[in-house]
């Protein structure tokens, strides 16, 4: 089932995770694992699973082994990651051609992050130009990345949104954000999507965090804010682990709440590859 349809069917959420591939797993103990906790969450009926994909390729074989996996055992819809950065056309054709030969409808097509050192393949410089490539060379139905408070490379948010116009007028059927911890932030940009003539579905992205350390690494990361109260109760509770754990699912479960509440079309799940948190979040939703 391609995006479209997925986000145009009833008034239900469309429930979706994100997993990436293990490192440094020659055994397979942890892919194993990925698969244990993906089995757990599979009674929340999620209508696809995306997979994430290394810069250039990096963890290309990986990737492709959890969505053939996906799509076999689970029954679930893949949405593998691509991204377009220092790949070559011939080796963004190869992997197409792989993705659709396991009959993958749908495609997350991004730019990743440019190498600091290294060979840097010049074929494609942007997320938009690999939607059109994609658009013009296969069947696939594509998906792009929003970023509610702005990317963090971009000089402005007005300049942000002028590229996700690019990306959407060149096919894309539906935006995932970047994590967020003020819902604010996420109305504001849907807003603003809007009054530039962006109709395609933007779906929220939900990180539940499970310390303080973690909240500060990912933020600082992807230049999110943190919300003052947010910030006070997990850095004066940081040494209380299960505190922490409880407060960050509440605080993401109230967070998912108000977003359903405003008529979001489905919730996206940054999973880190872990069940427990987004299963209490979808039982307290």
């Amino acid at each position: 089932m391609k995006l479209k349809e997925i986000y145009s069917q009833g008034k239900k959420p469309v429930i979706s995770y994100e997993v990436f591939p293990p490192k440094d797993d020659a055994d397979g103990e942890k892919l194993k694992n990925l698969f244990e906790e993906l089995n757990k969450l599979m009674v929340f009926n999620p209508s696809l699973i995306s997979v994430t994909y290394g810069a250039g390729g990096s963890n290309r074989n990986e990737s492709i082994e959890i969505i053939r996996r996906i799509k076999q055992e689970l029954k679930i819809p893949p949405m593998p990651h691509f991204t377009c950065v220092s790949t070559s056309t011939k080796n963004i054709s190869e992997y197409l051609k792989t993705i659709e030969s396991f009959e993958v409808k749908n495609i997350l097509a991004l730019r990743g992050d440019v190498p600091k050192e290294g060979n840097v393949c010049h074929d494609f410089k942007h997320a938009d130009e690999l939607v059109q490539y994609i658009k013009s060379n296969t069947d696939l139905s594509v998906a792009v990345a929003g970023y509610p408070e702005g990317h963090k490379e971009c000089e402005s948010f007005e300049k942000d949104l002028f590229y996700l116009k690019q990306k959407t007028g060149k096919g894309a059927d539906v935006i995932y954000t970047q994590m967020f911890f003020n819902n604010e932030h996420y109305f504001s940009f849907v807003e603003k999507c809007s009054k530039i003539g962006i109709t395609q579905p933007v779906i929220p992205g939900i990180l539940p965090v499970s310390s303080y350390n973690q909240l500060l690494k990912m933020a600082d990361m992807c230049k999110v804010e943190i919300p003052q109260k947010m910030k006070t109760v997990l850095e004066k509770y940081q040494e209380d682990k299960d505190y922490t754990k409880k407060y960050a699912i509440e605080y993401a479960a109230q967070q998912c709440s108000e977003l359903l509440q405003n008529g979001v079309k489905g919730l996206h799940f940054y999973t880190l590859n872990k069940a427990y948190a987004v299963s209490e979040i979808l039982k307290y939703l």
